[in-house]
């Protein structure tokens, strides 16, 4: 399952993978990926190691981790910043997420696309783009 580290704001996930259902589960960490500029991957997450702060100060595991891609995952939680009720979400707007979504559509398999968010930033409908995914569901505080 891939995650992410709560910045600007946005709903931890991390308290909810305290569940017992959790325990074992090999966690991934969105890694940018320095050959395709404004392209990530994930990595698998050790916590018992220090993350390496990539260039927008957003802390990721190491380049000698295990790369997993983003279809071969079983989940990703994604960050959102507003969400509607078709699985339409907007993003801070660097497009990382929306070209990783978007790449899924061409994969073997899709993992389950979970937008993790408050529930004040449910919004009533938002426009949608020809690349845009929808997420499978979303969870909110």
């Amino acid at each position: 399952m891939a995650l992410y580290l709560a910045g600007d704001g946005e709903l931890d996930p991390l308290p909810g993978l305290a569940a017992a259902r959790f325990e074992g589960a090999r966690l991934y960490l969105p890694a940018l990926d320095r050959v395709r500029r404004g392209h990530m991957h994930f990595r698998l997450w050790r916590t018992e190691r220090r993350l390496r702060a990539n260039r927008f100060g957003i802390g990721e595991p190491r380049r000698r981790e295990r790369a997993r891609a983003a279809w071969a995952l079983d989940a990703i939680l994604v960050p959102l910043v507003g969400f509607d009720d078709r699985g339409h979400r907007l993003g801070m707007g660097g497009g990382f997420y929306d070209r990783m979504l978007a790449d899924l559509a061409r994969r073997p398999r899709r993992p389950r696309l979970v937008g993790v968010a408050f529930r004040f930033q449910r919004l009533p409908r938002l426009a949608e783009a020809a690349w845009d995914r929808p997420l499978d569901l979303v969870v909110t505080d």
